[in-house]
């Protein structure tokens, strides 16, 4: 829909505004089944015989019992450990990739001849395109996050002393970039949800302008993306979190390191652990994200559309301004070229 100047109703920056104030309150809505995955998929075993433990040296059996083992060892703020850094790092990533997924989307359709719905293959690679350029700016504060939520319950640390523990560690500042490689692999993520999002709007709710909160629920596609990917993604919370007790300290060098030393000792099925509480936070986050988005989405082009207002009213009383003026010169001119001829 573009404005009656021929603009977009937005520019890209609103989209991107938009998608992050939905994904802020998502995440922060949803945040303690995050850091209950996070320590899931942390936890490693020692040897095949052993229980796993996470980096707390504490052994959580499921979602509830982790829930109640944290409640219980760190009191119920506990369960918001990290929460400062994570809204960072999601407002940040998701700023990012919907701008830059509405520069891209925007440039290839003016690019071509004859206007037409996008293909499930062109809305995947462009967002793939845009979460990769997303996840370049943004990985360092996903590295923290991570390391804050599997912190020891006495040795909890700030956003900026977590920052300079992992500057500190043997990566040196390209610490901060741990797991980027699996993290641009895990781009096919977002490109999988958001694209199969847009794609089942089309075939579902064809038109549609806005979606209901049941309809925006109906969109499940975060919960196929999280499967598929879901031995990527342990892998990275291993690169990223502390060394667990079971590598003495030996941080791992590379996500098919951490893929191959949980298949050794845990068997393939563990490279899907903590997939519950994942499932479940990715669906919650994906409806209220999508839901949201879509309302902020309004609400900032009559945002946009008021600042233009008052952009174009200002121009005009400057121009009336400038017009009065240059009439008042003009005026005296006329009368001074008379008295100079007399």
């Amino acid at each position: 829909m573009a404005s009656k100047a021929g603009q977009p109703p937005l520019p890209p920056s609103g989209y991107a505004l938009a998608g992050a104030s939905g994904a802020f309150l998502a995440n922060a809505i949803v945040y303690p089944l995050d850091i209950v995955k996070t320590r899931l998929q942390v936890q490693v075993k020692r040897g095949p015989a052993d229980e796993p433990l996470s980096t707390t040296n504490t052994h959580y059996a499921s979602t509830v019992d982790a829930i109640r083992k944290i409640v219980q060892d760190e009191g119920l703020l506990g369960l918001y450990s990290g929460i400062n850094g994570s809204l960072i790092g999601v407002v940040s990533t998701n700023f990012a990739y919907f701008y830059w997924y509405s520069v891209v989307r925007g440039l290839y359709i003016s690019s071509q001849d004859i206007a037409k719905p996008l293909g499930t293959a062109t809305e995947l690679s462009l967002g793939a395109v845009a979460g990769a350029v997303a996840q370049v700016f943004t990985i360092p504060v996903s590295v923290i996050t991570t390391r804050q939520q599997t912190q020891p319950k006495g040795d909890k640390k700030g956003l900026m002393d977590t920052g300079r523990e992992v500057v500190h560690s043997e990566d040196g500042w390209t610490g901060l970039w741990r797991g980027l490689k699996a993290s641009l692999v895990l781009v096919v993520n977002p490109s999988i949800t958001y694209g199969a999002y847009q794609r089942l709007r089309v075939v579902f709710f064809p038109r549609k302008a806005s979606l209901r909160p049941w309809q925006a629920f109906c969109a499940l596609s975060k919960a196929l993306a999280t499967i598929v990917t879901q031995p990527l993604i342990v892998a990275k919370v291993g690169l990223q979190s502390r060394p667990p007790p079971a590598r003495q300290g030996k941080p791992f060098k590379s996500f098919v390191e951490v893929m191959s030393y949980i298949s050794e000792h845990e068997g393939p099925l563990a490279l899907f652990k903590g997939i519950i509480p994942q499932i479940t936070k990715g669906i919650l986050v994906q409806g209220i994200l999508m839901m949201t988005k879509e309302r902020m989405e309004l609400l900032f082009v009559i945002l946009f559309a008021y600042m233009r207002k008052m952009k174009s009213e200002k121009l005009r009383k400057v121009a009336e301004a400038a017009a009065a003026q240059a009439k008042q010169v003009t005026d005296q001119a006329k009368q001074t070229v008379p008295m100079l001829t007399k």
